[in-house]
């Protein structure tokens, strides 16, 4: 249970210090992972202290476990750069859970590049009844999101095993991606999937007007920019961008002999 009268982390009292201690032809391991119920109340503490506090008990305890089985991954095989505990909580969680609100989300909504499944999995946390999908190309993060979902007993989350491209043609209503691939490809990729009247949130840092601007010209005609919001994570000097885009006019129909060339392995059924 959290420690709701805490101004200040408590000293150390066990291995659980979340630090950077070895590495291995470029795998950084966590020394020591905190447990669940210790991850639980720095949440609660590093939130409070972010203006964040508004997230409820029942997801803080989601993050915190999922937490646990990132950093325990992590230390099996190489899937995330950031291994500081508050690092995580504040450039992760809050990063990714922010989102939830600044827009009314769409869904179903899929994440695409979700890595080892930021920001699928938080979102997926806060919206725990709305249906979902993580992709990824990566097969040791596929195995990871699998097991999270199973692990942490979530409903309603697809995973497919895949980077998305034109072959995919999968039907969606709405798309987010946190990755570093530029707009004017992701719109491009998904184009034949995104249902007219569709959505795409683009979660970017603040240099992205340039990026923008070629997204514009290029995808102008099917794609219209409904929100550009500009926003810092709260008490913090991490400035974002939440770009929005509407699909306003369907794509050309395929033609399948050229595209379904691929028998992907990796998807759920």
């Amino acid at each position: 249970m959290a420690q709701k009268n805490k101004t200040n982390f408590s000293p150390y009292k066990r291995k659980n210090q979340g630090k950077v201690q070895s590495k291995s032809r470029g795998h950084l391991k966590a020394d020591s992972i905190y447990d669940e119920e210790e991850a639980n109340d720095r949440l609660f503490d590093i939130f409070k202290n972010h203006d964040f506090s508004h997230i409820s008990h029942e997801a803080r305890l989601a993050m915190a476990k999922y937490y646990v089985l990132l950093m325990n991954e992590q230390n099996k095989q190489n899937i995330t750069r950031m291994l500081n505990f508050r690092d995580i909580a504040i450039k992760q969680f809050i990063d990714c859970a922010i989102i939830n609100d600044l827009v009314k989300l769409e869904f179903p909504l899929m994440d695409v590049g979700t890595g080892p499944g930021l920001p699928g999995i938080i979102l997926k946390i806060l919206n725990p009844d709305k249906p979902m999908y993580l992709a990824e190309g990566v097969q040791k993060r596929v195995n990871f999101l699998k097991d999270v979902r199973e692990s942490m007993g979530i409903q309603n989350l697809g995973i497919f095993g895949r980077n998305i491209d034109l072959r995919f043609l999968y039907p969606m209503h709405a798309v987010i991606t946190r990755a570093v691939e530029d707009i004017s490809n992701t719109l491009e990729n998904v184009k034949h999937s995104l249902q007219l009247g569709g959505v795409v949130y683009f979660m970017k840092g603040p240099n992205v007007d340039e990026e923008l601007q070629m997204a514009l010209e290029k995808h102008g005609e099917h794609y219209n920019l409904e929100s550009n919001i500009k926003y810092s994570l709260p008490k913090s000097t991490h400035d974002r961008r939440l770009l929005v885009f509407r699909k306003i006019k369907s794509h050309p129909t395929v033609d399948l002999e050229k595209i379904l060339d691929l028998d992907y392995e990796n998807d759920d059924e």
